[in-house]
């Protein structure tokens, strides 16, 4: 799959693509990565890329006419220019979740649009993008902080980027929190006292390991993320030990 990126700041990227157990995807190529330097498209003698919004207000937004000719550089080198996602990173835009990253890496990449100042011209939204995309409630000073989590969340989910089982325990694989996680020493000397590793850690009984670990899956849920449970009930994650498990907690 390949990832497209406008941006302005694309030394902002090297460090990830180079560094952590996801430069795996980058480097086999994976996931392939191309910069675009958004300046590169500005027609100006100063590489300009915004001016002051129509209306007044503060701040300054994108001109469309250097992302449309981004836009068209990046599709001439695409087989898949009529169908890719183009996804600009936004408040307004729906929620960043697992559901949507895993359709992400099934499928073959996307043109990711990072903007900054006060926002783009809507023009260039309207007729060019096809996703909007957040991180969640507050505001960021541009995209690329965004599209960083986007690649990192896709190429965890590569083949040969985490030994087989582990983003399959991770959290919201199955639509639940992840429990705790415990390793050496077994007990762990702290200013309020000795702290030990719950003893069915170190049981050797996996079936008990694994009924302790979806019981702190779902009082973690319950307690943080009830929306979580609604939705597993929802679709029938939820079996009758779950369900008596939580009744017993009252939750």
């Amino acid at each position: 799959m390949r990832f497209d990126i406008v941006t302005l700041f694309p030394e902002l990227f090297d460090a990830h693509l180079k560094h952590g157990v996801t430069r795996r995807a980058f480097e086999s190529g994976l996931v392939q990565v191309q910069l675009w330097p958004l300046r590169d498209f500005a027609d100006d003698a100063y590489r300009r890329v915004d001016d002051r919004p129509y209306g007044g207000g503060p701040g300054m937004v994108m001109l469309a006419e250097p992302l449309q000719l981004a836009l068209a550089a990046v599709r001439a080198q695409r087989s898949d220019a009529a169908t890719v996602p183009v996804v600009h990173f936004s408040p307004s835009g729906r929620r960043l979740d697992q559901a949507m990253v895993n359709d992400f890496a099934s499928g073959g990449g996307a043109v990711l649009l990072c903007g900054r100042y006060e926002g783009v011209d809507q023009r260039l939204i309207d007729q060019h993008v096809t996703h909007e995309i957040s991180l969640g409630d507050f505001v960021l000073s541009g995209g690329e902080l965004p599209a960083l989590a986007l690649l990192d969340a896709v190429a965890r989910l590569m083949p040969g980027v985490l030994s087989a089982p582990s983003h399959q325990q991770d959290s919201f694989s199955d639509g639940l929190l992840e429990g705790p996680q415990y390793s050496r020493p077994e007990a762990l000397d702290t200013p309020s006292g000795t702290l030990a590793v719950p003893a069915v850690l170190l049981s050797g009984h996996h079936a008990e390991v694994a009924r302790w670990r979806r019981q702190q899956s779902l009082a973690l849920t319950a307690r943080r993320r009830p929306d979580l449970i609604d939705a597993a009930r929802a679709v029938g994650r939820l079996d009758s030990e779950d369900e008596r498990f939580l009744k017993a907690l009252g939750l």
